[in-house]
């Protein structure tokens, strides 16, 4: 019954004498001061001295009655405190998150601002500043572009004029030579024919001919069976063996190269190039330094005989063929085709073999500017950077696939149908041969 009582009478007092946020200032006033209300006569006190960490029992005094309280209401004081220091944590809070709410808003007005003046095409400065930058680099790149377009077509210009140069200085040089060798010629066969008329005696007997200068020479002096025979383009050089075609069209031919079978290597020096190698009844090439003696001597008219894999044969005629001495690195002068083989040494402006030079494996001359192609097809060539024909090349007994480093004629009816992962046209026979522009049979 005492405890009934106690509690209601502690609930009426709490909700009396003050409100939530009042209770605790009033309490406290009351714990400490002991003040009274005359219309609340009330006294809440500690029955005992205890810290403020401690648990201590209250009294409250209602005249004419005296409540001792439990320990625990001290706990009533700390948990107002602590209520009181949330409700300053809360409001903190508040004003922070309204600074915040204030920033956010802020922002996005100056967001929402910048993008309407991207929006009406005005671009912030520090991007006019990176544009311009931007477009003074891209002037200053266009103006290197094109001087270095100029420089190039100026550099082109200029070797096609050294090209024209060199072509007319080489050809002086070259008559020039030629002249002095003539008169030498000259001034040795008058020295031979020079005899005393005391030795009339002693005079050998008169000769009809001089030495064949070609096989056309023989067959003039009617030797008709083709073989091999001695001649002398030059008095003032050795005379050399060459194989003589005496049958196909008319005869007369001086063969210079035949590919049959593939028992010679063609992949050889420059030396070997020049001095010739082989054997005159099967696979050979004559010689550079032969061949030039040759075509100096007399007009020379080429004929190129090919045959592929499949018995079609094709040939290529060319009514001038000239070959410079090794001082000018054998250079080649051709022109006047006809034929069924189509012109191969002349394919087009980057592919043109006439003018060119002789290159070998270990001679480069071509105009190849990043390497040798001699080297890189393995054979000796009139190349230019690279070739369009290569009669050199390596001898394949099949069609093949890889690098077209085999004998090449690049207007051979099925090569432009040729791509980089298809097989390569092989050839079984190939001869160059040789007879003088006037040899009439």
């Amino acid at each position: 019954m005492k405890q009934i009582f106690f509690l209601f009478f502690l609930k009426t007092t709490l909700v009396t004498c003050a409100d939530i946020s009042a209770a605790t200032d009033q309490v406290k006033g009351y714990i400490k001061n002991g003040n009274t209300n005359s219309a609340c006569p009330i006294r809440l006190k500690p029955s005992e001295s205890c810290g403020d960490a401690e648990e201590c029992p209250y009294q409250v005094t209602l005249p004419p009655m005296t409540i001792q309280l439990p320990k625990q209401f001290r706990l009533l004081e700390k948990t107002i405190k602590e209520v009181r220091s949330l409700k300053e944590t809360v409001n903190k809070m508040k004003i922070s998150c309204l600074e915040c709410k204030q920033q956010a808003d802020a922002n996005t007005q100056q967001d929402s601002t910048e993008q309407e003046v991207n929006d009406s095409g005005a671009p912030p400065a520090s991007d006019k500043k990176v544009d311009t930058k931007v477009k003074e680099l891209q002037d200053k790149l266009n103006k290197v572009s094109n001087s270095l377009k100029n420089a190039r077509n100026q550099i082109n210009v200029l070797q096609g004029r050294l090209e024209e140069m060199s072509l007319l200085n080489i050809n002086n040089v070259e008559n020039y030579v030629d002249s002095k060798v003539a008169n030498l010629t000259s001034v040795v066969d008058s020295l031979e024919n020079r005899c005393c008329s005391n030795c009339a005696a002693v005079q050998p007997p008169a000769v009809g001919i001089m030495a064949p200068k070609d096989c056309s020479d023989y067959y003039t002096l009617g030797e008709n069976i083709s073989g091999i025979y001695r001649v002398t383009p030059d008095p003032i050089n050795s005379s050399f063996e060459v194989y003589c075609d005496m049958e196909v069209m008319g005869g007369g031919w001086t063969v210079l190269q035949v590919r049959q079978d593939g028992s010679i290597n063609f992949n050889k020096t420059w030396k070997e190039y020049k001095r010739g190698f082989g054997n005159l009844t099967g696979e050979f090439w004559l010689g550079n330094d032969k061949i030039h003696l040759l075509t100096k001597a007399k007009d020379m008219t080429l004929r190129i005989e090919l045959e592929d894999f499949e018995g079609i044969r094709e040939y290529a005629k060319y009514d001038q063929f000239y070959i410079s001495n090794e001082f000018l690195r054998y250079r080649l002068t051709i022109s006047g085709y006809s034929g069924t083989a189509g012109d191969s040494l002349h394919y087009n402006k980057h592919y043109n073999h006439d003018q060119k030079y002789f290159s070998t494996p270990d001679r480069d001359n071509d105009k190849y500017p990043s390497g040798n192609c001699g080297a890189y097809y393995s054979s000796g060539w009139w190349f230019d950077a690279c070739m369009s024909s290569n009669l050199n090349g390596k001898y394949y007994h099949h069609n093949y696939k890889g690098v077209r480093n085999g004998i090449f004629w690049g207007t051979w009816h099925n090569v432009p149908d040729e791509h980089l992962s298809s097989y390569r046209q092989a050839f079984k026979t190939v001869r160059m041969l040789i007879r003088p522009k006037s040899f009439v049979p």
